[in-house]
Parts: structure tokens; C-alpha cells; sequence
């Protein structure tokens, strides 16, 4: 008997175990402690003949924006071959229960707490643009649709009729052109849904009607593993912090949604950040230009920015 031959049935169980197998493209992260809130790792890219920021943010599977603000130097269509580009895969949770469905909009993730375990799934989401806020809320998964019909409201086809002069069709069936993609759930009874898109260009951006827009792989992951009634919170958190092994003083700073109440247009230096960042003169002149331009990326006090370790994407 060959060697083939002696190994096919190990070998056909193994092809159906992965054809079986439902894979998940979000960054999955193992978690600390409750009183650890950092998960994952610096990490760098290094330009090759093609490469643009949208390729990029699909490859890694993170927000167009989170690029965008993470590399600020770097033209996002034109990539210098060979130079780096900081991938945004490191971060703090939200400080909030580590439970079913967490979207903090000014990072415009999803995070996912995997029920029995301590890891978390992270996705880039596209939420509702600069107007049409996506309303802060706390509720449950109320309804899964696949293949959903779309519906314009009565406000969308004012608007488009306000600038296109024309209005939308009444409904589009599921199919290439239905703006919901193949996969949408409700949060709650509200018209507010998490959903696909037919779209590439939007997610990891402020898009929408109001609506949270995943790319089709994620919201297929998502529709299939996650029931119904799972908690699902949409929250405001520009600024994440945390205390590390007890004494490393971690930050994290977002750009504020200008329209929603809680921010004016620019972070706001609240209590609880003047508390953390403490007195030493050394950490504001570190801090307020980030402030000012904030990136989205880690930084220890006092230390090294997090993107600035060596490891570096294959």
C-alpha cells in the first residue's frame, strides 16, 4: 500500500473538516484579566507593487479611516514601494462589560465577547455619516434576515429627491444591487440595522444612513454564530485608557463624532483623562499633539508608541 493510499482517509477527513468548518475573517484576540484591557500587537506592512490603502484595510480586515488616521504621511492610492505602513490591529477594550455586541463609533469597530471564552472578535464597521448619526443605544439582536429586501424611508427619498431629483425605487429585492447585501440584523424593533453591503468602498468609514455596514464575509460570520437577544451596545468612547500590569499608562485617542452631543469638535479633556495622564509635564507635551491629531493607535506614556516595534506583516 502506498503512502497515499494509507493516508487518503486521514486526509479526506481533514478537506472536510475544512470545507465544514465556518471561518471567521474579524481579528480574534485572546483577552487578560478583567483588569487588562490591551489586545494585540504592533504591527507593520511593508509596501509592495500594488498595494493601496483599501486593499490594505480588506486584507487585514480593518477600517479604511483606521489607516487613513494611523498613517497620515502615506498617500492612501499612492504607496511608496517599500516603505511601512502601520496596521491598526493593536488596541484597548471600551471601558464596559466584556458581553455579546460592543460598536464604539468614533473607532468604528464591532467587537464580539465570544460567550464561554475570553477572546473577542474585532470588525471594521461603517456607521452612519456626519447628519445621519448612528443612534447610541443599548438593546438586543431582535431579527437575522437573509437575503433582506431593501426599503428606502420616507426621509431617504426625500433627500435623494432634494439632490438627484429623482426618487428611489419603492423596494429592491436581494441581489447585487440591494445596498443591505445578503445578510442583515435588527437592533431591537428599531429600523437601525447591523448589515452587509454591495460596496466595498465604506466600511471602517462614516457612510450610511444611520445604519452599521459590514463587509459580506463578517455579517455572514456574524448571522450564523450569533443568536438572537444577544446584548448588543453602540457607544461614544473617543478615549480609551487603561493601567497596565499595574503601573504602564496606556492611551488610546479617536477622532470625537462632532455630532453627537457628547463632543464639540475636538477631544475633550475631561476629569477622568486629566486623573490619568497625571501632572508630569513630560506626558502632556507627549499627549497634546495627539490631542490635536489624534491616530487611533496606542501609546504608553512616557514610552514608545506601540507601532514603533519591529514586527512587521509578511
Amino acid at each position: 500500500m502506498s503512502f497515499i493510499s494509507h493516508r487518503l482517509p486521514a486526509l479526506l477527513s481533514l478537506i472536510i473538516l475544512l470545507i465544514c468548518v465556518n471561518p471567521v475573517r474579524a481579528n480574534l484576540y485572546q483577552m487578560g484579566d478583567v483588569h487588562q484591557r490591551l489586545i494585540g500587537e504592533p504591527l507593520m506592512h511593508t509596501v509592495v507593487k500594488g498595494d493601496y490603502f483599501q486593499q490594505l484595510a480588506e486584507q487585514y480586515n480593518v477600517g479604511f479611516l483606521a489607516l487613513l488616521a494611523a498613517n497620515p504621511k502615506h498617500d492612501p492610492f499612492l504607496l511608496k514601494i517599500g516603505s511601512q505602513v502601520i496596521i491598526p490591529n493593536q488596541m484597548l477594550l471600551p471601558f464596559i462589560s466584556r458581553k455579546g455586541i460592543v460598536i464604539n463609533l468614533p473607532e468604528l469597530r464591532l467587537y464580539y465577547f465570544l460567550p464561554q471564552e475570553n477572546k473577542v472578535l474585532v470588525f471594521p464597521v461603517g456607521i452612519g455619516r456626519q447628519g445621519l448619526s448612528t443612534p447610541l443605544t443599548s438593546t438586543v439582536i431582535g431579527e437575522k434576515r437573509k437575503d433582506p429586501v431593501w426599503r428606502p424611508t420616507q426621509e431617504m427619498q426625500e433627500r435623494h429627491f432634494t439632490q438627484y431629483g429623482k426618487y428611489l425605487a419603492k423596494e429592491v429585492p436581494a441581489g447585487p444591487n440591494n445596498p443591505f447585501g445578503k445578510y442583515a440584523l435588527r437592533l431591537g424593533t428599531s429600523e437601525y440595522l447591523i448589515h452587509g453591503s454591495n460596496k466595498r468602498f465604506g466600511i471602517g468609514m462614516r457612510a450610511s444612513s444611520g445604519c452599521i455596514r459590514m463587509y459580506d464575509d463578517d455579517i455572514k460570520w456574524l448571522f450564523d454564530n450569533v443568536p438572537l437577544n444577544t446584548k448588543v451596545r453602540v457607544i461614544n468612547q473617543p478615549v480609551k485608557m487603561s493601567y497596565e500590569n499595574g503601573d504602564k499608562q496606556l492611551i488610546e485617542i479617536h477622532q470625537p463624532l462632532t455630532d453627537l452631543e457628547e463632543t464639540k469638535g475636538n477631544v475633550i479633556v475631561t476629569k477622568a483623562l486629566q486623573r490619568f495622564v497625571g501632572s508630569k509635564r513630560e506626558h502632556w507635551q507627549q499627549l497634546l499633539p495627539i490631542i490635536e491629531n489624534p491616530h487611533g493607535l496606542v501609546v504608553e506614556l512616557s514610552g514608545q508608541p506601540k507601532n514603533s516595534a519591529n514586527k512587521k506583516a509578511p
